[in-house]
């Protein structure tokens, strides 16, 4: 149990590579991507469940001392950007399907991962922690209505199918993940949780080949729409990300950091556990290749907060 858990623990440590490295494997070796694509649903469930396990809820009520910012931030993630975003495609008269898919994109909760990446290139990890919870938890509710319904976004599910779906997917690790720390207790979570968060890793990466089922072959097929996809998830992720700290410019240069890197990194794995297959594929697509920019970000940005930050 030992050597499982100092495994665990390694795998935590070396996340951001193991992350980079997940994706990649999974797009260059198919067989490993169909192997791990059919059990994705239950992969995402099982990752709610253990990052939800991490979580004591009481403590996220307790962070809460700033209200006020941390209602305007889940305002701003949930509604009000995809709304900007809307509007400027809409007034561009880009109508491509690429497009809708950033729209549901910018609907997205921020990203688990973004609390432990704040903290790793020195951002303020509580507000990234409290916000990312708190929007995982209410997006069952925003994301659906304001897609499907003010949006016109066709999906292929009812609004309250989509709510459904995710509130089966957010709610039932939720409690899961209470019954579970108390069955634990205090002592047993505090020294399994590296181990808990190395496991998380690994679903990651398993969640990483799974979802790259069928891109190599696209991209071979079509590399430019594969490629223009990818363009399109880089360049909405960044624009998410310099519009949200443009926005919080005023709460000071870690806490606009941390809000832009939120932002800039949605959870998209709820999203491709519940849509339908019948879907618009390009929609889903996107979906899947907004992995690269999420897998990837630790790399490429860390090296840019640390040069922002230098210079206050």
């Amino acid at each position: 149990m030992d050597r499982i858990r100092r495994f665990l623990e390694w795998s935590a440590l070396r996340g951001a590579a193991l992350l980079a490295g997940g994706i990649f494997a999974g797009l260059f070796v198919p067989p490993l991507a169909a192997a791990a694509r059919d059990i994705i649903t239950p992969i995402v469930f099982l990752l709610m469940v253990l990052v939800l396990l991490r979580v004591d809820l009481g403590q996220v009520i307790a962070y809460l001392r700033r209200p006020a910012l941390v209602t305007a931030l889940l305002a701003w993630l949930l509604i009000v950007s995809p709304l900007i975003i809307w509007a400027v495609l809409w007034s561009l008269g880009i109508t491509h399907p690429f497009a809708a898919g950033l729209v549901i994109v910018a609907t997205g909760c921020a990203a688990t991962s973004s609390p432990a990446f704040a903290r790793l290139v020195g951002l303020d990890g509580e507000i990234a922690f409290v916000v990312a919870i708190l929007s995982t938890l209410i997006l069952p509710f925003t994301a659906p209505p304001l897609a499907l319904g003010l949006l016109g976004i066709d999906l292929a599910i009812s609004i309250p199918g989509l709510m459904l779906r995710l509130a089966l997917l957010v709610g039932l690790p939720l409690i899961i993940s209470i019954g579970l720390r108390r069955l634990m207790g205090p002592a047993v979570l505090e020294r399994w949780g590296r181990a808990v968060d190395g496991a998380v890793v690994l679903l990651v990466v398993l969640y990483g080949f799974g979802v790259m089922d069928g891109v190599l072959g696209q991209l071979l097929a079509r590399p430019a729409l594969v490629l223009g996809g990818i363009l399109t998830a880089f360049a909405g992720s960044l624009a998410m990300n310099a519009m949200t700290a443009a926005a919080f410019a005023g709460f000071g240069r870690r806490v606009t950091l941390s809000a832009g890197l939120m932002a800039g990194n949605r959870n998209m794995a709820l999203y491709l556990a519940v849509i339908p297959a019948t879907a618009d594929p390009h929609i889903i697509l996107t979906f899947v290749l907004f992995q690269f920019p999420l897998f990837l970000s630790p790399f490429l940005l860390k090296p840019i907060y640390e040069r922002i930050r230098g210079r206050s």
